[in-house]
């Protein structure tokens, strides 16, 4: 049975083309893995197909009565409201339903006997929903997400808008998680996750009933859920029976195949040419040659797919730094209250960092500690001497009405339009990404733009926090290969052990030191 039937769907922006009649069936029970380079339309296809936008042309039809649950890492948690709240709002439609069956008991009052039995009747249906859907152990069951996924340490009764982008996300996963609609979208849900509670999150969707599309360039998570790959490629999106590993065999194969082919025909389109301006101008002939353009005029030419600018990164370093990068004597780092006990911590050069655990316990909070870009509550903090810092923030910051083009400009000045290009295009960006605004770009897009700023920079110290967030795979392979070939120091946040394993000197577990239990 389908529940989503997509008909030649087509969509741009300005002049860049994202999809060119593309079909997709969504069918009951199916895990998909929507998997493609940064920039493919992934996102915006979930956008279309819940209609927060308008393709410019296709059909989207779902089927009816269908409840849709879209993790949308962009939804706005309003002032005011609290976590309890927010994740209690997951069955606004059983409260509904208490409302109405309370609307009853006081027509109740005045009815005649006739209408009393009707009423009663309809009580009775309506009980027997609350009943069925859990409604009298709603408050035991947000206990339960809200503990699987870590959002009990941050305070149920905590304002939402005091949250950090990633407490946000996790907030918008339980509430979705709670609603159980008939078909989850899960754009990245594994960004702001930790190891722990990421594994939640898998055997949750490995034992998920119903349909789920999910976006994610963590391979081993997405591979350990879906049972199908839809690829994105070249305004197209293509079915593939398996997990990722399959996919890319498969696609391989079809690549070769396809190469094969095209060179194949270019080689008879030389030949017949050949034959032709040989032989057209011959009487003798001239019936071949003719025979030979008519064949090369029918001929269905074969086509080769643009092949995607692969990013190359390269990080420039500065002088030799002091033996001690950072050293802290008591440090308590906090907003009004503590996150963490007093810390005594050390980073000598040449060390490479990996900071883990659970989301929303300060780790964030203690990289902009270390830069002095918050003061801390108590202790100290000791910046070693001559370090010339990279920091690579968690959100991006700043104007992003700019285009990439002046956004690189403005922080390299010295630099003349060819440089910048070539700089931007050297961390796998197009002229078409080049020249637009940084806010039309793809979360991943927005990423290199950022990495193309530190590795324009010298600096003998990077500072990282989670770097690899909206990466796709071929990104994020060459920024772990760029890293450790970097001769400077690294801290940084990351929730994927694939990949700090190799890279990291040092493991940091960030949980021993924090106050907030995962």
């Amino acid at each position: 049975m389908s529940i989503l039937t997509v008909e030649k769907l087509t969509h741009g922006f300005g002049e860049r083309a994202i999809f060119n009649d593309v079909s997709f069936r969504l069918l009951k029970g199916e895990h998909i893995g929507l998997v493609g380079a940064n920039g493919e339309g992934k996102s915006t296809f979930m956008n279309i197909i819940t209609g927060k936008l308008q393709p410019d042309e296709g059909k989207i039809e779902w089927s009816k009565h269908v409840r849709v649950g879209y993790l949308d890492q962009h939804t706005v948690l309003e002032k005011g409201i609290s976590i309890r709240q927010v994740l209690q709002s997951a069955f606004e439609h059983l409260y509904d339903i208490e409302a109405r069956i309370n609307d009853i008991y006081m027509e109740m009052a005045e009815a005649s006997e006739q209408h009393m039995n009707a009423l009663m009747e309809e009580v009775g249906e309506l009980q027997e929903l609350l009943e069925s859907h859990d409604f009298y152990i709603i408050d035991a069951k947000v206990e339960e997400v809200a503990r699987a996924l870590g959002i009990t340490a941050f305070g149920l009764d905590s304002d939402v808008s005091e949250l950090s982008g990633g407490q946000r996300t996790k907030i918008l996963l339980a509430k979705l998680l709670l609603e159980k609609p008939e078909i989850l979208l899960l754009d990245e849900p594994t960004n702001y996750l930790d190891v722990e509670h990421i594994e939640w999150l898998k055997r949750y969707l490995q034992e998920y009933e119903n349909a789920f599309i999910l976006i994610s360039h963590d391979i081993p998570f997405l591979n350990s859920v879906i049972n199908l790959i839809y690829h994105m490629d070249n305004q197209a999106l293509t079915r593939y029976v398996g997990d990722y590993h399959k996919f890319e065999e498969v696609y391989a194969l079809r690549k070769a195949q396809l190469e094969a082919a095209y060179n194949r025909q270019q080689k008879e389109i030389a030949e017949l040419k050949d034959f032709v301006n040989r032989n057209k101008a011959r009487v003798a002939t001239r019936n071949m040659a003719m025979s030979r353009q008519k064949k090369l005029d029918k001929m269905e030419m074969i086509e080769l797919a643009q092949e995607k600018p692969k990013p190359q990164f390269n990080f420039l370093n500065a002088r030799t730094p002091s033996r001690f990068i950072f050293q802290t004597q008591d440090l308590i780092i906090g907003y009004d209250t503590p996150l963490t006990k007093p810390l005594n911590l050390s980073m000598e050069r040449g060390q490479k960092i990996a900071i883990t655990g659970a989301n929303g316990i300060g780790k964030t909070t203690l990289l902009k500690s270390l830069l002095g870009i918050i003061n801390p509550l108590d202790g100290t903090v000791e910046q070693g001497e001559f370090l010339e810092i990279g920091y690579f923030e968690q959100e991006i910051t700043g104007d992003v009405s700019k285009t990439c083009l002046n956004e690189i400009w403005d922080t390299f000045p010295y630099m003349n339009q060819a440089e910048v290009r070539a700089a931007l295009a050297k961390c796998g960006l197009t002229t078409k990404h080049i020249e637009s605004q940084v806010k039309v770009l793809s979360g991943g897009e927005q990423s290199k733009v950022r990495l193309c700023k530190l590795q324009n920079k010298e600096s003998n110290i990077l500072i990282l926090d989670e770097p690899t967030n909206h990466l796709d795979v071929d990104a994020k392979a060459e920024l772990k290969r760029a890293l450790q070939d970097y001769r400077g120091s690294i801290l940084m946040v990351c929730h994927e052990p694939d990949f700090y394993d190799g890279l990291a000197t040092h493991i940091w577990d960030f949980s021993t030191y924090s106050l907030l239990k995962s």
